[in-house]
């Protein structure tokens, strides 16, 4: 009849399950699951757990379970090996001592504190043997891949380009007289009356104009005319606008 660890191993091969397969199953460290296999119990953390893990890793299997245990108790338990007493903690004390006042039966404080300790212990030491094993099947945590998001910078806002060229726009508010040329010394580009909205376009414009009562847009901007009964003359460029004296206007 195979032994308990003979068994446990000869059901993991027919199933074609590793160390680590179970480890993942039952989340008892390889090397319990190794100690199991090779009845080497004592590197276990006593008879408890080994009946434990013993358990969990027959269901895994699909091997009986009950079948191991008292094949366990009876090979191991009978020799001593159970650890499950818990030793009284504290000098001992006499029966007069341990009886308590007034008759009554309630539990004694002593073995109340031991309990709990022995419970916290225990949980204690089942949450380390089910933690992963560095040196049983792998690593089998999962890398969480993070993805940094950079901050998008603001684009400056750039200025707009400087205009190499005057876009002149006359609208009178009464028929007005205007000559328009491009410079000193240059054709006269027009001259005469106008009584609707007209447009000239150059490097340089020069304006003369018979009526203050018109307005007038350079590049799509306003320029201011002071209000005048007399003749104004200016000239205009890409970067500037100036008055021009009398002498200095175009047709004058």
């Amino acid at each position: 009849m195979p032994s308990i660890g003979e068994t446990l191993r000869e059901a993991r091969m027919r199933q074609r399950l590793d160390i680590a397969d179970v480890e993942d199953k039952t989340k008892i460290r390889a090397k319990y699951l190794r100690a199991l296999e090779n009845e080497e119990f004592s590197m276990l953390p006593g008879p408890t757990f080994v009946k434990t893990f013993l358990r969990t890793y027959a269901e895994v299997l699909g091997l009986d379970p009950q079948r191991l245990m008292d094949e366990y108790r009876a090979n191991y338990e009978s020799r001593g090996d159970d650890l499950e007493q818990l030793q009284p903690l504290g000098p001992r004390t006499t029966a007069r001592e341990r009886r308590p006042r007034g008759g009554g039966g309630g539990p004694r404080p002593l073995a109340v504190i031991a309990a709990g300790i022995a419970v916290v212990l225990a949980v204690l030491v089942v949450l380390g043997l089910t933690g992963n094993d560095d040196n049983g099947g792998g690593d089998h945590s999962a890398n969480t891949n993070t993805t940094a998001t950079t901050p998008k910078k603001k684009k400056k806002r750039q200025p707009p380009p400087t205009p190499t060229r005057v876009r002149l726009r006359i609208a009178p508010t009464v028929p007005t007289y205007i000559c328009v040329d491009r410079g000193l010394g240059t054709e006269v580009v027009f001259a005469g009356i106008i009584d609707a909205p007209r447009t000239f376009h150059g490097k340089r414009l020069r304006v003369n104009l018979g009526k203050t009562s018109i307005e007038m847009r350079k590049n799509g901007k306003p320029v201011q005319i002071e209000q005048t009964p007399n003749p104004v003359g200016f000239e205009f460029t890409p970067t500037s606008t100036k008055s021009l004296p009398v002498g200095e206007r175009p047709c004058a």
